[in-house]
């Protein structure tokens, strides 16, 4: 009887010592809980709770669950973080899409960020409307945001950059869709990433404004697809003066010899800027892309360092080694 006694006595003192140094750590504001067991029971709440231009990092644990919700981080909110406790278990789903009564491509989304200083980590986002046309999973249009080991699932425009003057940087990120699914106006490094194609379609849609020196530069990134997905296009300019770089990147056997789309308007491809440098995989030899892409020479590519691409280095908080 002892035996059992001290069993369950160890296991409840390990339990309450684990909640408690969730709640206890000075790391988060607030922990989100589907159980009832954190400060708030949904997403939305915590975000809400954390109050208009934070001047400090507000920090919102969110334990392992399916929230299904549609979450907003409006433009009076800033310095706020949300930390996954399981990038495979922790995720935010809604299931809006564009021909829904009310609903338009931006506002379909799961996860939409209008404020700056918005940072997600170790979570999922994800828009589960299935193969219906556009539907956003991520939306953002707030400057110095970042997503660090996520996941952003969905179909036709999955993830939305918007904002012309927005910076965004995704490290160690996977990001799945269909057809246009990275589209926008921002300024986006995307880094350690892979990209991974549902269907025979574009990657990007980019709709860089001509006064942008960059638009979306992938480093490091591996290109994916479905198993019998095999003429994937890198993408085709949303605007006049898109601009889409990829680099030191692995690109699969389903990317198109021709690499590059125009949109069915042979007039972009006088304005956009498609480019490439030192990409291996099937899908990397240039020897068929078309001819209004570019190849990098090593002192172009020199240009596209961070402190060039977002301009304001030293305001962006990341770990060493990331370019």
């Amino acid at each position: 009887m002892k035996k059992y006694f001290f069993g369950w006595l160890l296991s409840y003192l390990l339990l309450i010592s684990t909640n408690t140094l969730f709640a206890t750590n000075p790391r988060y504001t607030y922990i989100v809980a589907l159980d009832g067991s954190g400060d708030y029971q949904s997403i939305q709440e915590a975000v809400t709770a954390c109050g208009a231009f934070s001047m400090e990092e507000k920090i919102i644990f969110i334990k392992k669950g399916h929230y299904k919700e549609k979450v907003l981080i409006d433009s009076f909110h800033s310095n706020i973080t949300l930390v996954g406790e399981s990038k495979k278990e922790t995720i935010i789903d809604y299931n809006n899409y564009s021909g829904q009564q009310g609903i338009g491509t931006f506002t379909s989304y799961t996860l939409k960020i209008l404020g700056d200083y918005i940072k997600i980590e170790n979570l999922t986002v994800e828009n589960s409307a299935g193969r219906v046309g556009q539907a956003v999973a991520l939306h953002v249009e707030g400057d110095f945001f970042i997503a660090s080991n996520c996941s952003i699932l969905g179909n036709q425009d999955t993830l939305y950059t918007a904002g012309k003057n927005s910076r965004q940087y995704f490290k160690n990120c996977y990001i799945s869709g269909t057809t246009d699914f990275i589209f926008g106006a921002a300024t986006a490094i995307f880094w350690c990433c892979e990209i991974h194609s549902k269907t025979n379609s574009f990657i990007t849609a980019a709709n860089t404004p001509k006064e942008n020196v960059f638009g979306y530069v992938f480093i490091k990134c591996h290109l994916t697809a479905d198993d019998g997905v095999d003429k994937v296009y890198l993408g085709r300019p949303w605007r006049d003066y898109a601009k889409v770089v990829f680099m030191d990147c692995d690109l699969g056997k389903h990317i198109l010899a021709v690499g590059w789309h125009n949109w069915d308007n042979p007039e972009k491809e006088k304005t956009a800027f498609f480019a490439e440098y030192n990409n291996n995989g099937e899908g990397a030899n240039v020897s068929k892309r078309v001819s209004w892409s570019h190849q990098l020479t090593k002192s172009q590519a020199e240009k596209y360092q961070f402190k060039n691409i977002f301009q304001k280095e030293s305001n962006w908080d990341l770990e060493k080694g990331d370019m």
